[in-house]
């Protein structure tokens, strides 16, 4: 490694995954689709060193496919297809450098539907997908608040040939109690639903846990992600989440993931 990528790279040493026996069972899992590991874009991971130390964990838990999906919200996260794109060279690059070129890399983004989201749909601007022809476009709300254009943005998506994905819809505390509405954006709106692998520790919250677990009983998971933006989630997933019950039933669904 050169004196350059030394001097970047250097910095207290992270601690590894505790990774219990079944963790290469995420193998399994093929792709990670849901991430915030690109540096300097959002509030996952701030510098380079971070990234790769992010980057070495999931390759211990055994990925070698990551969908790297920074935030892109109003007037907060103003990333750009562009700005992505230039992160992600620069971790490319600094992966090979540090060993870790056996891990594809790639990139999308996790939109928020506020009415910046409506107008880039309207304008016809860019989006950034995953899953090549299949033009996948993860999308989030706000945790608290039902957004009155929901149904509308949702409608522009697919109207658009985009095939909306709702990250995390296990997290949203308005629909708590509430998991017909759910099911009905899953099974009458066509919306593909992703759960964060560490929901099923109770990461978040109890009520995210049970839904999460509602979902893979009810096998309406379409795709699994870490949502990982420091190392507190991969030491989760290590030490906790694999272990649980509910991982593995989540295995024995025909998740998406694999077809990344």
């Amino acid at each position: 490694m050169s004196t350059f990528w030394q001097r970047l790279f250097s910095g207290p040493a992270a601690p590894a995954a505790e990774v219990p026996a079944l963790a290469g069972a995420l193998a399994a899992l093929g792709s990670d689709m849901h991430s915030h590991l690109l540096p300097g874009l959002d509030d996952g991971a701030a510098t380079l060193g971070d990234s790769l130390a992010l980057l070495r964990e999931l390759r211990t838990l055994g990925f070698r496919r990551l969908v790297m999906t920074p935030h892109i919200m109003g007037d907060f996260y103003k990333n750009t297809p562009e700005t992505i794109r230039a992160a992600l060279a620069l971790l490319r690059e600094a992966a090979a450098a540090a060993g870790l070129g056996d891990v594809a890399l790639e990139c999308a983004a996790e939109y928020y539907l506020d009415e910046f989201l409506g107008r880039k749909l309207e304008d016809g601007t860019e989006m950034l997908t995953f899953g090549g022809a299949q033009r996948y476009l993860l999308f989030e709300t706000s945790y608290l608040n039902e957004p009155l254009n929901l149904f509308e943005i949702i409608f522009e998506m697919k109207a658009q040939g985009y095939r909306p994905v709702l990250a995390h819809p296990e997290r949203y505390t308005y629909l708590h109690g509430r998991f017909a509405d759910i099911e009905k954006l899953r099974l009458d709106y066509g919306v593909l639903l992703q759960i964060n692998l560490n929901s099923l520790a109770g990461y978040y919250s109890p009520a995210a846990q049970k839904i999460a677990e509602q979902l893979i009983d009810a096998h309406l998971v379409d795709f699994v992600g870490t949502d990982t933006h420091h190392l507190r989630h991969t030491a989760t997933l290590g030490r906790k989440t694999l272990a649980t019950p509910y991982f593995r039933k989540l295995l024995d669904l025909p998740l998406l993931n694999q077809t990344l």
